[in-house]
């Protein structure tokens, strides 16, 4: 196989007609976990796969991917994405001689985005939504509202160009946000981040009980529960994984229908990364709507196929837990007041999941619900870390909280707004 130049190593040809899915193919050297890592990216984009081919022969992979946008008020800087799915593709000439695991890249530094304004129905969206268009990445918040309608935001955040350390990028941003907030902005800052990140990106503390509901493997079927679904609960049980290796010599045949959900292909390549399973060929594509299927031949790190009914049945069932279950949403007291939890696994490589307080923020400003408080944390589980979202929600006439209808119908709302539906 011939080496191609890196530029070519990502090809994008978009769609002639409006509708018509975008093809993102990748054709480079492979790495443990890159499917991975592209279906991240992609996610982060704010794109959604419809269909999509991957073949490996352990050294040189080829991906085809149909996207489309999630929404039609998602603006797609192509070239950006380009340059971005080539940041994980592993060196062209390097990497063609000298199979060997990539260097560990440095960690991008972490700048503290401060600025505080009037407080309005959908703000913290809003400004969420310029942090995204302008591809910075949230690793922390603290969100406080203070007893005179105003609003105190601290995040932290990467820029996914590595270009805040430049006068010109900071200014960008923040005439970004004063667009956005007009007259309610009253202050916006931004700097390298100091002693205060340290401060803040501690654990996130949950009571036993609450840690109990929010961690919990599978979802409860008790229509009083705050997990419920309604009707959304029968479709997710129908989820399909099976494994045969009657197929393939040196492979073992990975078989998944189930209801499709925005980063699904992201949820089961980062189950298959964090299990050091590799995949040598797999097909995605859509059987009916809101229903797809996938065909994945894998091996296990050391090349063999998985005989073991064990390591079968525990690959099966971990997959079923992160494709039906991939982000928890509850809701709970918290003394006086009513906050909304939503988390996520972490990769074993430390990176969460893309575009969550997006999400959510959307989904409250949607409901007309003001956040009094927001905060990012990690929490670690026996077995994983994870991500926390907390909301503290305001009360308002539209929604009483302390209602069990309400709290399901917002539940409700927010997940379906993270898985895409």
């Amino acid at each position: 196989m011939s080496v191609t130049c890196e530029d070519d190593a990502v090809l994008i040809q978009r769609g002639k007609q409006p509708g018509e899915p975008h093809v993102i193919t990748v054709n480079c050297p492979d790495k443990t976990g890159l499917g991975c890592d592209i279906c991240r990216i992609i996610l982060d984009f704010g794109l959604y796969i419809t269909k999509g081919d991957v073949s490996t022969d352990g050294i040189w992979c080829y991906i085809v991917l149909w996207v489309v946008p999630h929404s039609s008020t998602i603006t797609v800087r192509w070239s950006n994405l380009k340059d971005r799915l080539l940041s994980v593709c592993p060196s062209c000439l390097v990497s063609f001689y000298l199979y060997e695991p990539s260097p560990c890249s440095t960690s991008s530094p972490i700048y503290l985005l401060t600025f505080c304004c009037l407080n309005r129905k959908g703000l913290l969206h809003d400004v969420t939504q310029v942090l995204c268009e302008l591809e910075l990445t949230i690793q922390r918040v603290k969100v406080t509202t203070t007893p005179d309608e105003r609003v105190l935001d601290l995040f932290f955040i990467t820029d996914n160009l590595e270009l805040l350390h430049t006068k010109k990028r900071q200014d960008e941003t923040c005439e970004q946000l004063h667009s956005v907030l007009g007259d309610s902005c009253i202050s916006c800052e931004l700097q390298l981040a100091g002693p205060q990140y340290d401060g803040h990106q501690g654990s996130s503390s949950l009571s036993p009980i609450v840690s109990e509901e929010l961690f919990r493997c599978e979802l409860s079927e008790k229509e009083t529960c705050s997990q419920a679904l309604s009707q959304d609960l029968t479709k997710l049980k129908k989820a399909s994984v099976t494994v045969d290796n009657s197929l393939s010599p040196a492979h073992t045949l990975l078989q998944i229908q189930c209801v499709d959900h925005k980063g699904l292909l992201y949820d089961i390549m980062r189950t298959l990364k964090d299990c050091n399973i590799q995949i040598a060929y797999g097909r995605f594509s859509p059987i009916t709507k809101g229903h797809c299927a996938l065909d994945l031949f894998i091996q296990q790190k050391d090349g063999k196929k998985i005989v073991d009914p064990e390591k079968q049945s525990a690959l099966c069932s971990r997959l079923k837990v992160e494709m039906l279950h991939p982000l928890r949403v509850i809701i709970v007291n918290r003394g006086p007041d009513t906050e909304l939890l939503v988390a996520n696994p972490v990769e074993l490589s430390g990176k969460g999941r893309p575009r969550v307080f997006y999400d959510v923020t959307l989904a409250l400003k949607t409901l007309g619900i003001c956040i009094f408080s927001a905060e990012i944390g990690r929490h670690s589980t026996a077995d994983r870390e994870w991500e926390v979202y907390r909301f503290l929600l305001d009360e308002n006439f539209n929604f009483q909280l302390l209602n069990m209808v309400v709290r399901n119908q917002i539940v409700e709302r927010v997940r379906r707004t993270l898985m895409g539906w």
